[in-house]
């Protein structure tokens, strides 16, 4: 399936560890921080910011991995967050540059940590969400980086998310309404503490449940007197106002007919917006500060000059907002990653995140669209394999989870294998996926393993009419709602796919709704007006259930779990294989001891992937 031409890719380059990843410079302006490996584990390293090559690491896990952490504008401590084995029972961490001290802040068993805020304004001060007296609701505290004491700032009324200000003062927070709308509570005024919530007080916002994806509060300026809201209320995609505190005028600042904000880009001092980002096929960026589209007018001029065309992502945690980390993606290559020089509007080359990848060719996403059997618009990619003629390919359905997310122009680890391996990954926007609006969205309700399922067979259609994918080799994949969409593909469609590979996807939706850990209950009505109500829609959710057609499927199926999945049980996997097994029906279980939602160890993923690749070798012909 591929030709001489196009070696192959290791599993090892492409889903081992990357060579560097979320380069930052230091708010001091100083440090050059980054995540590499250390003894094969992802660990946090620092280096002089003129002198990369002096870099050494400041962390030591030995574990999973370290994949977030933030410098606090003390301008010695660092901060990371790690869990046990996937089951995001998050601690904070904290690690003194200068001594090179490690502790634990929050060192609580069973209590999911969650980093709220940090600025420059409090620079000894980190904001953490605590379940530590409630296992469903995350009290707000105030973790003190010179003496590591906790104090609480606010108990939680009922809030699923809270709304702080560049003051660190709780203002307020979004409640889940029975309807899966929203209500946000908000303090106009500058007072300290936490504003009346669902205790009676009316909220500050009323948000419709088809307006809940696409509406928050991003922010507030510096002075305290303007907030920033996204919202799709009034129209068909999340635009961005400023909303005058004292006199509740909004003022519209951006906006798309169709797309809906997926970035705002702020001022650093005044935390005023000052670019705005929309997520089409490719970005599209609307600047709103003449100074700021300056800066990325001079970055995108100097990546012309090296042939360098991608999407362009910039970090400004240098206080003096002097140097910039950019990340560029090219979408055929690894994520290349430079440090902009603002006063000398000079780009200096740092690394790519994978080194390796360098000296292979690999295959950028091409956007496609096309009419679905309704009529509705949808959006997707596809990713050919390099050097093959684009007629009668196998092809591979990759579905993306969430299912309230998207795929979008990037490099992507999977698209990368399938075509380097001659398949056509096959990559769509169904319908309920962000970024197209509210009425995109919406027509994913209560759709899973319809509408939403037909828009991925409709996808393929489109792309066998244009001789490109070959009917009878398709396969279906992916992971979480992925997952979900591969089993109904096997056993909805079997006549559809070839076979069909499964990680971390649920088989039944009832017992799927009333599973999760404890702090995901307040998201149980948004689920319920999404995927459906147990106690009235009962028999729709049984019948859109994998497990509930098992007799149906014909079609070699994978199915991998993680042990510690607190979003997807680890039941979900275990009822569908005890079906298939005690039906005889041809599949693979993997379980992974080790993971949670998804895969994080490389050696997990190496494995997965092997496993993938000689799966769909062995079915695919």
């Amino acid at each position: 399936m591929t030709t001489e031409a196009v070696p192959l890719i290791p599993h090892s380059v492409l889903f081992g560890n990357p060579s560097y990843l979320v380069p930052e410079i230091s708010p001091d302006g100083t440090r050059l921080v980054y995540l590499a490996p250390d003894d094969g584990v992802l660990n946090v390293w620092t280096a002089p910011v003129d002198r990369p090559e002096e870099a050494r690491p400041v962390t030591h896990d030995r574990g999973r991995g370290i994949r977030t952490y933030g410098l606090c504008h003390d301008d010695r401590t660092l901060f990371y967050l790690r869990d046990r084995d996937g089951d995001e029972s998050w601690r904070v961490h904290l690690v003194d540059l200068v001594t090179g001290r490690e502790r634990c802040a929050t060192p609580f068993d069973g209590v999911q940590a969650r980093v709220l805020a940090h600025n420059r304004w409090h620079p000894t001060t980190l904001l953490i969400g605590l379940n530590k007296d409630r296992p469903g609701l995350h009290d707000v505290y105030a973790l003190d980086l010179e003496t590591d004491r906790l104090t609480k700032v606010a108990d939680n009324p009922g809030y699923v998310s809270w709304i702080v200000d560049t003051d660190l003062r709780v203002r307020g927070g979004t409640v889940m309404k029975p309807d899966g709308g929203l209500s946000v509570f908000l303090d106009p005024e500058e007072g300290p503490g936490a504003p009346g919530g669902p205790d009676g007080a009316p909220p500050w916002l009323d948000v419709p449940y088809e307006d809940a994806v696409g509406t928050r509060v991003v922010g507030f300026s510096r002075d305290g007197a303007t907030c920033h809201l996204l919202s799709s209320i009034g129209a068909n995609a999340g635009r961005l106002f400023a909303v005058d505190l004292a006199t509740g005028r909004r003022t519209l600042l951006a906006e798309d007919p169709v797309y809906d904000v997926k970035q705002v880009e702020f001022d650093p001092v005044t935390r005023r917006p000052q670019a705005v980002l929309f997520a089409k096929d490719r970005d599209e960026w609307v600047f709103l500060d003449e100074e700021f589209g300056k800066d990325l007018g001079r970055i995108r001029g100097e990546l012309t000059l090296l042939s360098v065309d991608g999407e362009v992502y910039v970090d400004r945690t240098d206080r003096g907002d002097r140097l910039w980390t950019v990340s560029v993606v090219t979408g055929a290559g690894p994520v290349l990653y430079y440090v902009y020089d603002r006063p000398a509007g000079a780009l200096r080359y740092l690394f790519s995140h994978q080194r390796e990848l360098e000296a292979y060719t690999l295959a950028r996403m091409e956007p496609f669209a096309f009419a679905a059997r309704d009529g509705v618009t949808v959006h997707g990619y596809v990713t050919w394999p390099p050097g093959a003629e684009r007629a009668g390919l196998p092809a591979v359905v990759n579905v993306h989870g969430g299912p309230w997310a998207r795929h979008t122009f990037a490099f992507d680890e999977e698209a990368q294998l399938l075509a380097n391996r001659g398949y056509a990954c096959i990559q769509v926007n169904f319908r309920g996926s962000t970024g197209y609006g509210k009425r995109f969205r919406n027509l994913g309700a209560k759709q899973w393993g319809a509408a939403m399922q037909t828009d991925l067979l409709d996808a393929v259609d489109h792309l066998v009419e244009g001789g490109g994918i070959d009917p009878a080799r398709v396969a279906i994949m992916g992971c979480s709602y992925g997952g979900y969409a591969a089993l109904v593909g096997a056993a909805f469609t079997p006549e559809a796919f070839t076979c069909a590979i499964d990680l971390c996807g649920p088989s039944n939706l009832l017992t799927l709704l009333a599973a999760g850990a404890p702090y995901r209950t307040a998201l149980r009505s948004f689920m319920h007006a999404q995927v459906g109500d147990p106690e009235t829609d009962r028999a729709m959710l049984w019948e859109r259930s994998p497990l509930s057609r098992v007799d149906a499927i014909r079609i070699p199926v994978l199915v991998v779990q993680g042990a510690n999945d607190v979003r997807v049980p680890q039941a979900e996997a275990e009822q569908i294989v005890a079906a298939l097994a005690a039906k005889e029906l041809p599949h693979e279980y993997l379980l992974f001891p080790d993971e949670g939602h998804g895969l994080s160890r490389p050696a997990n993923r190496q494995a997965y992937y092997a496993a993938v690749e000689r799966f769909l070798a062995e079915h695919m012909g």
